[in-house]
């Protein structure tokens, strides 16, 4: 999950096309790490953000802005007396470093023209956001350098700007394709023979991102790991093949925007088709590299603040497993002792039939078992017991044991069931993209018992709809969020002729096909069935089990926990989970 070099060709042409002739209208600062641009054209208004954040550092049009401080901080002010009303000249990279510069003609304080230069520099926690004047001094940056931070290079106000140093890399922008990957398949040989491949890539040719190299030797090894004294033969020639035409495909800046997902959530991204990951991977291809990189990395921020906001919940469901967990392992033991309760009766039943040749003091007995053919058995006796205690203690041991099991059986089945319930809170919680669904979670807990109510004025969240969906007939499926919303989905909101769907012993949610009391046909059934399993626990599975009835069959047991319902007159389909685009929340 790299912005590489080769990717920022591709957005350095992009911005360069759609922006280069704009004015700067506004430019804002919504945190200390990224500035954005408002520029305008004859085109229209664009938002350019450059971003020095340590874990997502860009440059990209946008269309989703973060909201802005009241107060616009003393760098946001300096940049706007720089370079508001300036004009974007031209957008420049040198090779394939991860560096854009961006001119602007813009007017110094008395009145005469004179260039000024954004340097925006992709490189992990060191990534920056530098002001530069004509003279090549620095004006100011996002993130200043002193010598306490380095000795090497300076980012400071009145200091020369030095670009980064060079990595001694192979430049493949200047030159034939196919001779140039005939000198990089040579140059691998000057590594360790058991160098893996992708990492020998990585230190020859610039501008490729570990990804790329990874999917470089997937696609020369056939998806076998290849080291470097195994690229000969074949080998060599699909290597030189594959690399020729990424070669290609960067100096004519003819790559198609690709974002990888797993599990439906973003993984990687980049100017070429990647399959490295495997089947568990999908690709969905964009029309311009900044929207993939503004989808990329919103889908991206949301899933980790959402983490974030759920580490407490997530623990506290977690040790809530676990101790009902041990609970029923506990039952289920002293549910096993119980079992020969049966031989305590059998043995009270024989002492009370040889009670006239027992006295008190003995330790044990011997006597014919009438049960099992006469045949002798021993039974021990406690010596300080007459014989009708020593035989009522047998008796009084059955029946305690015998309740003990009745009760197990029930205490067991009800652990179970709270378990049941507990781990389809944690599928919801997994599935929960947005604050109110959070909140409707957290709402169900606190109301069965399970959270304390919160203290103080809490903060109102708006009920969510259930997800909707346009199945291919037209007719609208509805699935919910979460437990109370699947309740209210299927007890409440579904007629009674619609059609009501739900994995087969599987924890997910519940599903309902909008029928109108039409008649539905088979292939519908699959297609809401596809995404019924998608929100399930088996998403990454497949031939899902998916059971479908109508909402007339399906009914709620007094007392249940929420989302808990039975149902019968069901049929079931296997179906492999699958999400479709047309999606409204």
């Amino acid at each position: 999950m790299a912005l590489d070099g080769a990717y920022l060709r591709y957005l350095c042409h992009e911005i360069k096309q759609n922006v280069s002739g704009s004015r700067v209208e506004k430019i804002y600062q919504p945190n200390k790490d990224e500035i954005v641009l408002s520029l305008r054209n004859v085109k229209g208004a664009n938002k350019l953000l450059l971003s020095a954040r340590a874990n997502n550092p860009r440059i990209n049009l946008t269309e989703h802005i973060p909201e802005n401080p009241k107060v616009p901080p003393m760098l946001c002010m300096l940049f706007r007396k720089k370079l508001s009303g300036s004009k974007l000249v031209d957008v420049r990279q040198p090779n394939l470093e991860r560096i854009l510069f961006l001119d602007f003609d813009a007017f110094n304080d008395f009145g005469d023209p004179v260039t000024l230069t954004l340097a925006i520099e992709i490189m992990g926690k060191y990534s920056n956001v530098i002001l530069i004047d004509s003279d090549g001094m620095v004006i100011d940056a996002l993130k200043r350098v002193d010598r306490s931070m380095s000795s090497q290079r300076l980012v400071l106000p009145n200091q020369k700007y030095v670009m980064p140093p060079k990595q001694d890399k192979m430049d493949i922008l200047n030159g034939d394709a196919k001779t140039l990957s005939e000198q990089i398949t040579e140059y691998l040989f000057c590594f360790s023979a058991d160098m893996k491949l992708s990492k020998a890539l990585l230190n020859t040719v610039q501008g490729i991102s570990p990804m790329i190299c990874r999917e470089l030797e997937f696609l020369t090894g056939k998806g076998k790991e290849l080291t470097v004294s195994a690229v000969q033969g074949e080998y060599q020639k699909r290597l030189l093949f594959f690399l020729e035409r990424m070669i290609a495909q960067i100096q004519n800046l003819e790559g198609t925007p690709c974002m990888i997902t797993v599990d439906g959530r973003p993984k990687d991204f980049s100017f070429m088709d990647i399959t490295c990951y495997g089947e568990l991977s999908e690709i969905r291809r964009y029309e311009s590299f900044s929207g993939l990189l503004d989808d990329f990395y919103r889908e991206r921020d949301t899933i980790e603040r959402m983490k974030s906001r759920t580490q407490d919940l997530n623990r506290f469901l977690a040790t809530t497993v676990e101790r009902l967990s041990r609970k029923i392992n506990s039952q289920r033991i002293e549910l096993q002792q119980c079992a020969d309760r049966d031989e305590l009766r059998m043995k009270g039943d024989l002492l009370q039939a040889n009670l006239y040749r027992m006295t008190k003091g003995m330790s044990a007995i011997t006597v014919e078992n009438y049960y099992d053919g006469n045949t002798p058995l021993t039974i021990a006796l406690n010596p300080s017991l007459s014989p009708s205690q020593n035989t009522q203690k047998y008796y009084k041991s059955y029946r305690k044991a015998k309740t003990a099991e009745q009760m197990l059986a029930v205490q067991i089945e009800k652990a179970q069931t709270e378990l049941e319930y507990i781990e389809t809170v944690i599928e919801s919680l997994n599935r929960a993209v947005s604050e109110s669904e959070l909140a409707e979670i957290r709402q169900e807990l606190t109301e069965q018992g399970y959270l304390k109510p919160p203290k103080g004025k809490v903060k109102k969240h708006s009920p969510l709809p259930p997800l909707q969906f346009i199945l291919s007939n037209n007719m609208t499926l509805l699935v919910g969020r979460n437990n109370k919303q699947n309740d209210k989905l299927t007890l409440k909101t579904a007629d009674k002729n619609d059609i009501w769907l739900h994995t087969k012993n599987i924890h997910g949610t519940h599903a309902v096909i909008v029928t109108d009391g039409k008649a539905v046909e088979e292939n519908i059934i699959v297609e809401a069935a596809q995404i019924t399993a998608y929100y399930s626990k088996a998403r990454n599975s497949s031939q899902v089990p998916v059971d479908y009835t109508q909402v007339r069959n399906v009914s709620k047991p007094s007392g249940a926990k929420p989302g808990m319902v039975i149902y019968v007159r069901n049929k079931t389909v296997y179906v492999t989970p699958k999400l479709p685009e047309n999606i409204s929340v």
